[in-house]
């Protein structure tokens, strides 16, 4: 009996597999080689699975920073099974967001801009020419210096409410975030929307059947809840088969909070396209009104959707508010902890602009300490500890090691800001050190780059200065500031709190005294 049979075969049959396993050997070996030979940077081994997320605490920069001290500024790291690449130094943060720009110049498709910005429409994380698009709209239509010049008295009058505000607490102790979120919200409600909606009256759908309302509160509630999701760890960003399980439960969260802001933005931008794109509206338009005119342009490229005017309303909104404010809060913090750079700022505005009024945007140029601590401010604590991550659109390669392409890339400009290699003392609060150096904070000067550099630089960077510049200015001018009693300036913490953009961890509270005449804060 046969155990096996033979089908023939015919010679040439023979010679072509023979020829296929070769060339199959050929290719398994040139490819094992090219692996050998590839040189990628040092990081810590991973493990199978999670990669090196093992090693990752909640506040995810401090965790950088710490593994850069022991691999290096370039460093690799595997979020379960994705390349992250790490950059820790001002040199390498030129070769991303400069010599090499256009490689680096993609986003990770996170959770985070799926579910919260309208899958993508928006320019912080968006690409492609939907993204260029928007950023021309941005640039040109929307954050350009005539229209920016034209809300000019919408920061005014709005910084003057905040500072009467502030002068009827005098004497009381006072939650400094809350008052200054409540400034930058009303003017970048006024900016983009055309009137301040989150007021602290409720807003009205005049839609539904009942009534659904938002305070002011409710949609700062909503602004600090997209940033907290914004920083945190989507398991399924990184390891994309547990996606669906939504196991921390981020993306449920991000599609609720979606929600919100999908009804709300309708409502507005049905009151808007009924007032007739703001012919009714007083002074010059705003931002949503811009956007709606744009629809209809034949010369965009890519056509505007509800959608993408939703988002990019999304991205001012937030990226106007919180980031001032995160800012600011942390200015003031780093000045109560050491109360004589607060004398040294007072003098300068004394000489400066003397006791009679307010300090404007024009005298900004002709007062270098207080420009000096907004960029120490930045420095210690930039308003992104790690900006929006970039990923590498192709293989490329950085100090001589290769780069996959579709690698995330971290750049740690809060580990930047604490390098001993560049920065003197760098844990110390020293505005001085900014005195005699010419340090550019829009996008030149690697070693500080609070608003990133490049074509993902920031779009919004001017206005955002502004705000803090004016009203930093204007506290420090219009009050002596103090901690509550039996505080004193070592007990202060410097704790941080994690998310897109960094916070800190518990609300700074200080007494306002006045230092101008009375008749200045009514």
């Amino acid at each position: 009996m046969e155990l096996f049979s033979f089908t023939a075969v015919s010679p040439i049959s023979i010679t072509y597999a023979l020829a296929g396993l070769v060339v199959w050997l050929t290719a398994s070996l040139l490819l094992l080689n090219s692996r050998r030979q590839a040189s990628f940077p040092p990081g810590p081994r991973p493990w199978p699975v999670i990669g090196n997320l093992h090693l990752i605490d909640r506040l995810l920069h401090q965790s950088l920073h710490k593994l850069s001290e022991t691999y290096g500024p370039l460093m690799q790291l595997k979020f379960g099974s994705c390349n992250v690449i790490v950059i820790s130094s001002p040199q390498l943060a030129k070769e991303v967001l400069k010599t090499q720009d256009s490689v680096f110049s993609g986003r990770p498709r996170l959770a985070v801009g799926k579910y919260l910005q309208y899958n993508f429409s928006d320019i912080l994380w968006g690409y492609g020419p939907h993204w260029r698009q928007g950023r021309r709209i941005f640039t040109s239509h929307l954050l350009n210096s005539k229209r920016l010049e034209s809300y000019k008295y919408i920061r005014v009058e709005v910084r003057r409410d905040f500072l009467t505000q502030l002068y009827g607490l005098r004497g009381n102790e006072v939650r400094i975030m809350d008052h200054i979120s409540r400034i930058n919200l009303s003017i970048i409600s006024r900016i983009v929307l055309g009137k301040n909606y989150f007021s602290d009256s409720k807003l009205l759908d005049k839609e539904s059947s009942g009534e659904t309302s938002m305070s002011r509160g409710e949609m700062q509630e909503m602004l600090d809840e997209t940033f907290r999701l914004g920083g945190v760890f989507v398991i399924g960003d990184w390891i994309p088969w547990l996606g669906k399980l939504d196991l921390d439960g981020h993306v449920k969260k991000m599609k609720n909070l979606h929600q919100k802001y999908d009804k709300l933005f309708n409502l507005i931008l049905k009151e808007h396209k009924m007032a007739g794109n703001g012919q009714q509206q007083e002074g010059p338009k705003d931002m949503m009104n811009v956007l709606v005119d744009l629809v209809d342009d034949p010369d965009l490229e890519v056509k505007l959707t509800t959608d993408t005017i939703k988002a990019f309303v999304m991205d001012l909104l937030a990226g106007g508010t919180d980031t001032s404010s995160t800012t600011l809060e942390w200015a003031m913090a780093e000045l109560m902890k050491n109360p004589e750079k607060i004398n040294k700022a007072t003098e300068e505005l004394d000489k400066v602009i003397g006791r009679e009024r307010w300090v404007e945007d024009e005298d900004m140029p002709n007062l270098p300490y207080l420009d000096a601590i907004i960029k120490e401010t930045f420095r210690l604590h930039p308003p992104g500890a790690l900006l929006v991550p970039h990923q590498a659109i192709e293989d490329c390669k950085i100090m001589n090691y290769d780069i996959s392409k579709g690698s995330t890339v971290f750049l740690n400009v809060w580990s930047m800001g604490r390098n001993p290699a560049v920065w003197d003392s760098p844990e110390e609060f020293r505005p001085e050190r900014f005195l005699n150096r010419a340090v550019d904070i829009k996008g030149q000067s690697f070693e500080l780059l609070p608003f990133g550099s490049g074509r993902r630089m920031c779009p919004g960077y001017s206005l955002g200065l502004k705000m803090v510049q004016s009203t930093l200015a204007n506290m420090l001018h219009g009050f002596n500031w103090t901690l509550p009693q039996k505080m004193k300036p070592q007990d202060l913490d410097m704790d941080e709190a994690f998310g897109l953009t960094t916070p800190r961890k518990h609300p700074l509270v200080a007494i306002a005294e006045p230092r101008l005449p009375p008749y200045l804060y009514t």
